[in-house]
């Protein structure tokens, strides 16, 4: 009878052993732990600080080409009698489509980026947790560590008290519930969940299908506004460097932020 009440606590044991060797297979870890990892070292080259100011410094040089090209650009055209307005909405229909669009890409721009500034500390920290790919295998070792320990210990159990293998499986269990402590999971992960929670209205297909359409209409008037409206401007309606400056300082960093775009 003692034997039997000493073996008790040994088989939950056991049980707790194999249930964590399991955990990873049933919450599929094993396939998103990884892709986690991938997530975390894509985000990465944009979550900071520097990659955020580079790209709230393009939007402001779009707004203001904007800005520049309805309030200087076309009144201008319109006002030397190079075109009225409805040969300028024609001939130039891709930068009027940007221009009647930008209000509306700024808008959800702008939330993005404001996103991401308001994220960058939770991703810090979910970039300091140990790599996700490991993270299955932390379920994985110490339950077969544990469920051998238990093994042992049963069968020690037959004929003496198990003390060695219950100091083990003691050690190893303190050791499994620092672990979260030492890697600072318990404040870290948290900060993931939030991350995630605000990113999630953005991370749809529909939503990155909507910005990577932004990217075609900024690009067509962007290059329309480069080959066609500036030349136009500044040799048929006399408009000077100080009056294109905002589209002319659009066109020269445009490749730069056609290539960084976070599409």
């Amino acid at each position: 009878m003692p034997n039997r009440f000493r073996r008790g606590p040994i088989i939950a044991v056991l049980v707790v052993g194999l249930g964590l060797v399991a955990a990873p297979a049933i919450f599929q870890m094993f396939t998103r732990a990884p892709l986690g990892a991938t997530m975390i070292e894509e985000f990465g080259v944009y979550m900071n600080q520097e990659q955020l100011d580079l790209f709230q410094g393009y939007m402001a040089e779009i707004r203001a080409a904007d800005a520049e090209t309805r309030e200087v650009i076309r009144p201008a055209v319109e006002a030397a009698g190079v075109l009225d307005g409805a040969d300028y909405e024609s001939q130039f229909s891709l930068l009027a489509n940007f221009n009647r669009e930008w209000p509306a890409i700024d808008a959800d721009m702008t939330d993005l980026l404001d996103t991401m500034g308001d994220n960058l500390d939770n991703f810090a920290a979910v970039e300091a947790l140990p790599p996700f790919d490991m993270f299955p295998w932390f379920f994985v070792i110490p339950g077969l560590l544990i469920a051998g320990l238990a093994l042992v210990a049963l069968r020690v159990a037959r004929r003496r008290l198990p003390s060695r293998q219950i100091t083990a499986l003691v050690a190893l269990g303190v050791a499994v519930v620092l672990a979260p402590v030492f890697f600072q999971m318990f404040t870290r992960a948290p900060k993931g969940g939030d991350m995630i929670n605000d990113f999630r209205p953005m991370m749809t297909r529909e939503r990155v299908l909507g910005v990577q359409g932004y990217f075609i209409a900024m690009g067509g008037g962007e290059g329309q506004l480069r080959n066609v409206v500036v030349p136009l401007a500044r040799d048929e309606v006399g408009l000077g460097d100080a009056d294109l400056a905002a589209s002319t300082a659009l066109s020269a960093h445009w490749t730069e932020l056609d290539r960084k775009s976070v599409v």
